[in-house]
């Protein structure tokens, strides 16, 4: 068997260790394994998850073979969750694999202690109240519930958690914690002991562009009251002042600190995502805090007094012309702030443990470290309850997708009101209407041959008693959309749960890992035109 290094090497590069190890503790049930649920138990058991439980009562049928490629004709009539969960194990020995031939529907009503025992549910082709029942479990016993849904050309997922909170959110774009606009006095002392005006043309051409920005900045504070650019034109003049410092027109140093001066004008302080963050009721810490919001109340103390309205400094640099000896003691400089951040955060936090009665030392030194580094980046997502969403979504919000003329206009015809095909929300309208059609019916639009007619004016009548019921009276779906949703007859196509069975085993990774952010609302793929969106409702 290979090294788990050498074999998950990719992987490493993006989540490290630690987010490997979270998943290889990580205990996770799978509720029906159809092709969605199979597409996305496939990818986190090549990722190394540490076991998986795959639950489904149903025979493998003709149908099956079609759309899963994990059972094949020797499996007809066999349990499918037995040969799922076998081809499974094949695709990695190093996970704990075992199925339970039971239908989810029956296991939720019946034995709902069973979810307990797992770090996050997998939850697939389940209907909308099987969904707010099993929601209800998972969220009373604090386990992680995500859905995944595929219906005909249109998927679903969509998240449940009472709360998740996230460190590590590595941001695609994020601005370098230089402190260029509000320097600490070490480097305004550093910056202090080098020359811009030096004749050395090799000495002035390898000065780090943080310490032009440096004293830059310095210069023109000290000739406009203090302030620094804030203006189009003012921040051009910034750049032109920059420029008279060349003395030789190949000086990459300079180009370089004109092309950052926007981080000179960067406003001081936290960002409103941190601030909402600070100001919420969880940093009162007690005894049941978790240790991520008794690092933000440590966090909060520390930004009003040593921070100075700053978090701690990540205290690296990034890559500049520079000479050797100049680049290595710019990066001691910031090295020394961020360990002395460091000494002031850990202080607090053992105290406030200290105060709420808990050890000074069970949150580790690594784990401090790592939280002043992200301090600006850290997250915080909470999911409605499905059984909410379902019954009162955000009425605005609804509306404002129905309408948005990024998806089209309401039109008028034959006297009722239009929705656009493309539109996610419509979608999204649809599957909750194929729901209450099968509770009503015993079965879903489309689903037989011979009744497609009966099944086309029953799905629009029930459109538009939800539509009703959700507070968009007068409305309904084009007749070409509820004739496509009828033509699907909740069939899982192989191409789509292959699509929503990445993407939920993508979001799966973020959750167990905590390691980037989640996505906040119900995620809707239409494959009619190979588009998808986020309703936060």
């Amino acid at each position: 068997m290979a090294e788990p290094k050498v074999k998950y090497d990719r992987q490493l590069r993006i989540w490290g260790e630690q987010g490997q190890a979270a998943l290889e503790k990580a205990s996770i049930c799978l509720l029906n394994c159809g092709s969605t649920g199979s597409e996305t138990l496939k990818n986190l058991v090549l990722g190394g998850v540490g076991s998986i439980t795959v639950v489904d009562g149903s025979k493998v049928e003709v149908g099956d073979l079609g759309n899963n490629f994990m059972v094949d004709e020797s499996s007809v009539g066999q349990s499918k969750a037995e040969f799922v969960c076998a081809f499974l194990q094949e695709l990695n020995d190093a996970v704990k694999a075992k199925f339970i031939e039971e239908h989810p529907v029956e296991l939720i009503e019946t034995n709902p202690s069973f979810f307990s025992q797992f770090t996050l549910v997998i939850a697939t082709q389940l209907v909308e109240d099987s969904m707010v029942k099993l929601d209800r479990i998972c969220r009373e016993a604090n386990i992680i519930l995500i859905f995944a849904r595929s219906y005909g050309l249109m998927g679903l997922v969509r998240i449940s958690v009472k709360e998740h909170t996230v460190i590590e959110s590595k941001p695609d774009h994020f601005l370098d914690d230089l402190r260029l606009n509000d320097p600490w006095p070490e480097l305004q002392r550093f910056a202090e002991t080098i020359d811009l005006n030096t004749t050395d043309a090799v000495a002035h051409k390898h000065t780090p562009y943080i310490i032009i920005l440096v004293k830059v900045a310095e210069e023109w504070a000290n000739t406009h009251d203090g302030k620094l650019p804030s203006t189009r034109e003012e921040k051009k003049h910034f750049k032109d002042l920059i420029k008279s410092k060349m003395i030789m027109r190949d000086e990459e140093n300079y180009r370089e600190a004109m092309e950052a001066s926007y981080k000179v004008f960067s406003p001081q302080g936290i960002g409103p995502n941190l601030q909402k963050i600070i100001n919420d009721s969880c940093t009162e810490v007690d005894s049941n805090s978790s240790d991520f919001w008794v690092l933000v109340a440590a966090l909060k103390e520390f930004i009003a007094n040593e921070g100075g309205g700053e978090t701690p400094l990540e205290g690296s640099i990034p890559d500049m012309t520079s000479s050797t000896e100049l680049y290595i003691n710019l990066q001691k400089t910031y090295q020394a702030k961020a360990e002395a951040d460091f000494r002031d955060m850990e202080e607090r936090v053992k105290n406030l443990l200290k105060k709420i009665s808990r050890d000074p030392a069970s949150i580790s030194k690594a784990n401090i470290k790592s939280f002043c580094k992200n301090a600006r980046k850290i997250a915080v997502c909470r999911y409605r309850l499905v059984e909410d969403e379902f019954n009162s979504p955000a009425q605005p919000e609804l509306q404002k997708y129905l309408i948005d003329e990024d998806h089209g206009t309401l039109q008028e015809a034959n006297s009722l009101k239009v929705l656009p095909e493309n539109t996610a929300a419509g979608l999204y309208i649809l599957l909750r209407a194929a729901d209450r059609f099968a509770a009503n019916y015993n079965k879903f639009p489309g689903q037989f041959d011979g009744e497609m007619d009966e099944d086309i004016s029953r799905l629009k009548t029930t459109v538009v008693g939800l539509l009703n019921d959700l507070g968009c009276n007068g409305s309904t779906l084009s007749e070409d959309l509820i004739k496509e949703m009828c033509r699907y007859g909740a069939s899982e196509l192989h191409a789509v749960a292959a699509f929503v069975g990445g993407v939920a085993s993508q979001e799966v990774i973020k959750l167990i890992t905590r390691q980037f952010i989640p996505m906040s609302g119900t995620f809707i793929f239409n494959g009619i035109d190979h588009k998808s969106q986020l309703l936060l409702l």
